[in-house]
């Protein structure tokens, strides 16, 4: 008898994660409608994604996995300045909207921009998106992937040998993946990273879907950050 009652309470329990997990934070519709109206690229959405695609691409390409719980569509007003320039984005939808659960291959989004002609990848992402990036730079063929772009986050695979350029977006008043714990991690990224702090912006500002528990106020507005993370990422892609 009390085997089938904690059987059932593992049922319970599994079939309540899932429901919490297929239920992502959405997008705010504000910015989510600024970044459809932007006449610079075109955003379409599939199961899979959301993609940016330039008018005219310049044949660089970010492959940028969400937050857990997060929407990718909640990422595209954030990214919008980057798309502008001519960088094709892809924001991936993890497995059960959570990237430790994702297994698919870069290709597989890489796939979703494939009018695009980019000749040049990077990975990136928010948070665990950003763990999960990692763990796909480290294991990559070479050649494959040119660079790693993490927004409040940092990495568990190891990749302090790598050759790899990476850029590190901290939030000053981040209250999860704390400026604190991304320096503490900075010895798994190679010596030559570079690390940029966001003066007053929050957790929840590397997107546009509310307010995150545990996370602190931010004290700069969304379109200061927007701005910071637009500036950072393009000089560190060199456009």
């Amino acid at each position: 008898m009390f085997g089938l009652a904690a059987l059932a309470l593992g049922v319970v329990g599994i079939a309540s994660f899932l429901t919490w997990a297929s239920t992502p934070m959405p997008p705010e519709p504000g910015p989510l409608a600024t970044a459809r109206a932007d006449s610079a690229f075109t955003l379409s959405e599939t199961a899979d994604g959301v993609v940016l695609a330039p008018e005219n691409p310049n044949g660089t390409g970010l492959v940028f996995i969400s937050g857990a719980r997060v929407d990718p569509a909640a990422y595209a007003n954030k990214l919008s300045g980057i798309a502008d320039a001519g960088v094709t984005v892809v924001i991936a939808r993890p497995t059960l909207n959570f990237a430790i659960f994702e297994t698919r291959p870069l290709s597989t989004f890489e796939g979703l921009a494939s009018t695009s002609r980019v000749v040049t990848w990077y990975v990136g992402g928010h948070s665990l998106g950003g763990v999960r990036a990692c763990q796909y730079a480290a294991d990559a063929p070479p050649d494959t992937v040119a660079g790693v772009i993490l927004f409040g986050s940092y990495c568990a695979a190891d990749l302090s040998h790598s050759s790899l350029p990476v850029l590190t977006l901290s939030a000053a008043r981040d209250g999860l993946s704390t400026p604190a714990k991304i320096a503490d991690a900075a010895d798994l990224l190679p010596t030559d990273a570079r690390l940029v702090t966001l003066p007053g912006a929050d957790h929840a500002q590397f997107g546009d879907y509310g307010a995150q528990p545990g996370d602190n106020p931010a004290t700069a507005s969304d379109a200061q950050t927007q701005d910071e993370i637009t500036s950072a990422v393009l000089k560190f892609l060199g456009q």
